[in-house]
C-alpha cells in the first residue's frame, strides 16, 4: 500500500556569528513552533558540552522549554549521552517530562560523550568505564521506566510505568547491533558520519529481535537539508554548513558563519575530501531538486522516518527551508 514517511527536525541550537545563547534559544523555540505548525513529527535536541557556540548543553531543560512552547510535535533528545548520566536520573528527568507533556516525549540515547575527553572526565570521572557499560545502562534505564520495577528497592518517580519511546542513536554497526538485540528503534547520524549507514541498517534489520514495544524494525536517518526557492540560493546558504564542517576538521570552532558566494579557495584538496565525506548525506536545492534526490535516498535506505538538520545562518531563510522540507517529504509516496 502506498505510504508517506514522517519528517522530523534535529536542533543543536547553533550560535551564529554576532549572536549569543539567549538569542539562539529564542530562535530555536521559534523554529520548533514553526515545525509544529508545519506538521513535523518530532524535534530532537542534541547534548553537547564545552562548545561555546552550541547552546544545547542542558538538553533536558531545553526539551521541557520547547515542549511547553509547542502543541503537537513530539520533543526529545537526539540524544542524551548516557555515559554522562546515571540511568536513574535520566528516568526521573524524562518521567517528569512525560508527566508534564503526555505522549509527546522521546528519549534518544547515545554512547559518545558529546564533547572532548577532558570535559567528559569533568562530567563524570568514570566516563570511560560507563561508556563500556552502555548496553547495561540502557537496560537499567528501561527497567526504571518499566512497571515491572514496582517491586525494586530503587524506583524512578515519576517515570515508572510510563511508556516513553527509547531510541538508540548511532553512527556505527555497534550501535545498530545493540538496537537490534534490544528491539528498539534505531536512528543513524548520517548528517555527519554517513560512512557506515547502509551496513548499519542492514545489520539492524537482519538481527532485529521483536520486543514488547516494537514488533518490527524501525529506522530513521538524520541528514542535512538546505532548501530555498532556487538552487542557486540554496547553494549559497549551504556554504555556512560546509564552513562549519571545515572548522571541525581544522579544529577551529567558530559561530555559524554567514554564507559566501563560493567556497573556492577556502579549503585545500585534503580538507575538501574530508568535508565531502562527512557531508555525503546533504541535500541542497529547490523543491523540485529536493524531491528527486530525497526520493532516491529514502527508496535506497528504506528508512521509516526522515530527520533533517538545517544549519542556516539567516533565521528567516532557515524557517523557509523548513517549509520546503515539509512540503517535499509530504509529497513523496512510496509503494
Amino acid at each position: 500500500m502506498p505510504k508517506t514517511i514522517p519528517i522530523s527536525l534535529l536542533e543543536l541550537a547553533l550560535v551564529t556569528q554576532g549572536s549569543n545563547a539567549a538569542q539562539t534559544l529564542q530562535k530555536t523555540t521559534e523554529a520548533a513552533q514553526h515545525a509544529d505548525r508545519l506538521g513535523y513529527k518530532r524535534i530532537w535536541l542534541a547534548e553537547h558540552h564545552n562548545m561555546q557556540h552550541v547552546a544545547s548543553s542542558a538538553t533536558v531543560v531545553l526539551i521541557g522549554h520547547i515542549a511547553g512552547a509547542t502543541q503537537n510535535i513530539r520533543v526529545g533528545s537526539g540524544g542524551i549521552m548516557l555515559p554522562n548520566h546515571s540511568p536513574l536520573v535520566v528516568a526521573e528527568q524524562f518521567g517528569t517530562l512525560e508527566t508534564l507533556y503526555p505522549n509527546r516525549i522521546d528519549l534518544g540515547l547515545g554512547r559518545a560523550p558529546g564533547t572532548d575527553g577532558l570535559t567528559a572526565q569533568a562530567l563524570r570521572s568514570d566516563f570511560h568505564a560507563q561508556a563500556q557499560q552502555f548496553p547495561k545502562n540502557v537496560a537499567a534505564l528501561q527497567a526504571y521506566l518499566s512497571g515491572d520495577n514496582a517491586t525494586s528497592a530503587v524506583r524512578a518517580f515519576p517515570g515508572e510505568g510510563l511508556h516513553i519511546p527509547i531510541w538508540i542513536l548511532g553512527s556505527s554497526t555497534e550501535s545498530a547491533m545493540l538496537a537490534a538485540s534490544y528491539g528498539l528503534p534505531y536512528a543513524f547520524a548520517a548528517h555527519f558520519a554517513p560512512q557506515q549507514m547502509m551496513q548499519a541498517f542492514e545489520l539492524y534489520r537482519e538481527h532485529f529481535e521483536p520486543s514488547e514495544s516494537l514488533p518490527a524494525p524501525k529506522t530513521m536517518a538524520c541528514v542535512n537539508l538546505i532548501g530555498a526557492d532556487t538552487n542557486a540560493e540554496a547553494a549559497v546558504l549551504s556554504s555556512s554548513l560546509y564552513r562549519m564542517f571545515l572548522g571541525l576538521i581544522q579544529n577551529n570552532r567558530q559561530p555559524l558563519q554567514p554564507p559566501v558566494p563560493s567556497l573556492d579557495g577556502l579549503m585545500n584538496e585534503a580538507e575538501a575530501y574530508h568535508v565531502s565525506t562527512m557531508t555525503a548525506c546533504t541535500f541542497v536545492g529547490d523543491t523540485g531538486h529536493l524531491k528527486t534526490e530525497l526520493a532516491k535516498f529514502i527508496e535506497y535506505t528504506k528508512i521509516d522516518e526522515l530527520m533533517i538538520t538545517s544549519p542556516i545562518y539567516d533565521h528567516a531563510a532557515k524557517l523557509r527551508s523548513l517549509e520546503i522540507g515539509a512540503e517535499v517529504v509530504k509529497s513523496l509516496v512510496f509503494g
